[in-house]
């Protein structure tokens, strides 16, 4: 007789949002980026989000791939349709209606 299944590892369950975060090393801007979008993540979809970060000086033929041509940009794989945004993401607001993402009613 086999034991019964364990239950699905949280680590496998598919997260609702996918960001990959574009970056060149560790300037400023890039900086910046990385800080934003982690913040408006934990705030707006704690738990329910995958953020990839991406440096495009270690990882050339992944911008290539997703034809990148300025740095740091956000795409949103998911979900669909994929979304992309060129900046620092400092501008919350602009960010947040881009993702498809609503300010809290306070």
């Amino acid at each position: 007789m086999l034991p019964p299944a364990a239950p699905a590892s949280p680590l496998l369950v598919e997260a609702d949002y996918i960001f990959q975060l574009f970056i060149t090393g560790a300037t400023p801007n890039s900086t910046r980026a990385v800080r934003n979008i982690k913040e408006i993540c934990e705030l707006y979809l704690p738990g329910r989000y995958e953020l990839l970060i991406i440096d495009i000086y270690q990882q050339p033929e992944l911008a290539r791939r997703e034809q990148i041509v300025a740095a740091p940009t956000l795409l949103r794989q998911r979900p669909l349709p994929r979304r992309q945004l060129v900046g620092d993401l400092s501008d919350r607001a602009k960010v947040l209606a881009v993702l498809g993402l609503s300010l809290p009613p306070f």
